[in-house]
């Protein structure tokens, strides 16, 4: 079985750590994996994005338009910006917190998250929205965003890796002082 993920958002929000958790729990199964990312902005508060293929037969870490099995957006704008790559019957599991891009902030160009959600509710199947924000505030750091996602994703079934597998390799590879906040928020998605 093949999946094709595609995650996008603004630098600082753990997109390409929470690539590598899946990747990584994907390999500890014997799962090929192949990814690519974009991190260049990423100190810049800029787009970023990885796409990230598990299966057999994989030639290439990218994957054309209407492909993608599901996108992780960690902002709204990102995740419209980046829809053209989910496939018809794709799940879309956003954040529905803005974060304005540094380009529109320069320019003075005005954000409408609203729209941007709109536009999702209206050109997507199977939207799963989370407030990341409100949830980051109720577990204590807003640096779980990616795990609360992350969790979300998970919840689905629709990877190759569960929870629990995926806590295994974050436990080996983020620094034990955030064991137990990464943990608390990839178990949240439980309780909705």
């Amino acid at each position: 079985m093949r999946k094709n993920v595609l995650l996008c958002g603004v630098g600082g929000q753990g997109i390409i750590l929470t690539s590598k958790l899946i990747a990584s729990a994907a390999m500890e199964k014997q799962i090929p994996v192949m990814s690519a990312e974009t991190i260049g902005m990423a100190q810049k508060g800029g787009s970023v994005f990885s796409f990230l293929r598990l299966g057999e037969n994989l030639y290439c870490p990218m994957f054309p338009k209407k492909s993608a099995d599901i996108l992780i957006g960690f902002e709204p704008a990102e995740t419209v910006r980046m829809l053209p790559y989910l496939k018809d019957d794709g799940i879309v599991v956003v954040n529905i917190h803005p974060i304005q891009p540094t380009t529109a902030t320069l320019q003075g160009i005005e954000y409408d998250c609203g729209a941007m959600l709109r536009y999702l509710h209206e050109n997507v199947s199977s939207l799963i929205e989370l407030d990341g924000e409100s949830v980051c505030a109720e577990i204590g750091s807003p640096k779980v965003l990616n795990m609360v996602m992350l969790g979300a994703v998970l919840e689905s079934g629709i990877l190759p890796v569960t929870v629990e597998e995926v806590e295994q390799v974050m436990l080996k590879t983020v620094k034990p002082q955030f064991h137990v906040l990464n943990q608390k928020a990839l178990a949240y998605a439980k309780k909705m």
